[in-house]
Order: structure tokens, then C-alpha cells, then sequence
């Protein structure tokens, strides 16, 4: 009898132990299964995230609807337009992804990169060497040069020369090379930079400032979204490197997409590229 009872307790102990070790086993599955879904939810999906300001026509502006092929400002009810944003689209399509396009202002872009929370700039960014410290670059998707926007019959429309803006109250943009080269011109009374063209053109109007330095492309938009505007386009012009007038897409050190972009890129015509700027000038809103 107590041999009987043994045998049971046994039994029992047994059927305990490998209910326990089987649970343990799923346990441990359940967690493996549960750390391969986190991996997989850490990717963007196949998202190629873009950031720009959306306020530095016609290479992007901001717009209230679809219109001419803008694509919606993600976490925003509004939408961006521009020769970037279809140049964008040809990459995100070359890629095999998704566009999405993050809004903000223009020093964050670089940051924002770096901390992983867009995977490129195509923003009208000029490929600087001391850009290049920080960032890489594709090969450029359009090339220009400076101009100086001023007041439709001021004294500075004839201008040939840079130096002919002597004494004359003159900015660009925050942090841009655009900026920097005014300081080539003598005696200038070199401005505050300011954070866009949109307020430069509103101080132009109100004369505070004589002009601002802008690439050619802007310097037509101006003249085309107001007819008090127009550009100079120097015969002896600003000293300086041609990456400073070039445009390319900004990734991340190492970016393993950077030969497939510029392939993207060079697959896309020059004829191409600026039948996209002229529709893009003529597309802007007016009020830019």
C-alpha cells in the first residue's frame, strides 16, 4: 500500500515538473517572438523621412492643399510644394518608399539628421565644406548663382559689379553662404540675417533693407510674385566655391543609400531638372 502511494507521489511530482519546464519553454518562446516584433517595430517601414523648411520658395513652400503634386507635411493639416518636393518624390520612388515630409526650421535640419529623426535633407542645402564635416552629400540635383533682389528702379538696378552695393544695407539668410559672401562687398552695411526670403522680401518693400543675396531661382520668384521687385545678376560677381551654389541631398555619415541616390539622380536629365525649377517658379503662391 505505501509502495502504491509512492508510485502516485511520484507520478504526480513528474507530471508537475514537466508541466512546469514546458511553460518555462513557451515563456521563453513568447519573449523571443515578442523581441523579434520590437525589431521589426523599430524599422520606419520603408518611410523615407525628408526634412525642410517648406518656406524657401521655389526650391519648398508651404501650401493649403494637393495642388501641382504637393505632398502633406506630416503631423501637419497642410502640404509642401517645390522642386524639392518633386525631386523628393523621384528619390522616394527610385528607393522604393514612402515619402514623408518633416517641417522645421532650417538650423534643426542637420540636427535632426544626425539624431535620426529624417534620413535626408532636401531642403535647397548647398553641399559647404563645413557642411561636409558633419554631414555627406549626394552629387548635386541643380546648380546656380547669386543675385541681388532689390527694388524695381532703385539706384541699384543698373548694378554690374558687387561693388556697386557700397554702403548699401544688405542680409540673407541665418547660416547660409549666401550670408557670409556680402562681406565681399566694401563699405556694405551688412543686415541681421534673417530666418527666410519671405521676411527679407517684406523688409525689402518696406525699405529697411537696399537687397539680399539669393540664389538666381529665388531672385526670379521675387520678381515674379511682386512687380515693385527685381534681381541683378552680376557681370563681376561674388568670389566664391561653386559648392556654395550647388544644391544636394544632406545624409548622415556612412549613409549606406548614397550610391543609390546619386544613381537616382543621375538618372534624372538636365532638361529634366529645369523644366521642374521653371514649373515650380511659375507654381509658387504668390504670396511667398
Amino acid at each position: 500500500m505505501k509502495r502504491k502511494w509512492l508510485l502516485v507521489m511520484i507520478s504526480i511530482m513528474t507530471a508537475i515538473v514537466l508541466a512546469a519546464c514546458g511553460a518555462g519553454d513557451k515563456k521563453d518562446s513568447d519573449k523571443s517572438g515578442d523581441a523579434g516584433a520590437d525589431t521589426g517595430g523599430s524599422e520606419d517601414g520603408g518611410q523615407f523621412r525628408i526634412g525642410m523648411e517648406a518656406g524657401y520658395p521655389p526650391f519648398n513652400w508651404t501650401q493649403q492643399n494637393d495642388a501641382n503634386g504637393a505632398v502633406k507635411i506630416a503631423d501637419n493639416a497642410e502640404y509642401a510644394g517645390g522642386y524639392d518636393v518633386q525631386m523628393a518624390k523621384k528619390i522616394a520612388e527610385g528607393l522604393g518608399k514612402e515619402l514623408v515630409i518633416v517641417k522645421m526650421e532650417w538650423d534643426g535640419l542637420v540636427p535632426a539628421l544626425q539624431s535620426n529623426k529624417i534620413d535626408a535633407i532636401i531642403a535647397g542645402m548647398s553641399p559647404t565644406e563645413e557642411r561636409k564635416q558633419t554631414i555627406d552629400f549626394t552629387e548635386n540635383y541643380y546648380t546656380s548663382d547669386f543675385v541681388m533682389v532689390i527694388k524695381k528702379g532703385s539706384k541699384y538696378e543698373k548694378a554690374k559689379s558687387i561693388q556697386d552695393f557700397s554702403g548699401a544695407k544688405i542680409t540673407s539668410q541665418l547660416n547660409t553662404s549666401n550670408y557670409n559672401v556680402i562681406d565681399q562687398i566694401k563699405d556694405v552695411q551688412k543686415q541681421t540675417a534673417m530666418d527666410n526670403f519671405p521676411a527679407m522680401r517684406v523688409a525689402l518693400e518696406a525699405g529697411k533693407i537696399d537687397g539680399y543675396v539669393a540664389e538666381r531661382p529665388e531672385g526670379i520668384s521675387a520678381a515674379a510674385a511682386n512687380d515693385k521687385f527685381a534681381y541683378v545678376a552680376f557681370e563681376e560677381g561674388f568670389d566664391t566655391d561653386p559648392s556654395n551654389t550647388s544644391i544636394a541631398v544632406g545624409l548622415r555619415k556612412g549613409e549606406a543609400n548614397l550610391d543609390k541616390i546619386n544613381e537616382i539622380l543621375k538618372g534624372i536629365s538636365e532638361d529634366d531638372r529645369q523644366t521642374m525649377m521653371e514649373e515650380a517658379i511659375q507654381q509658387q503662391p504668390a504670396a511667398q
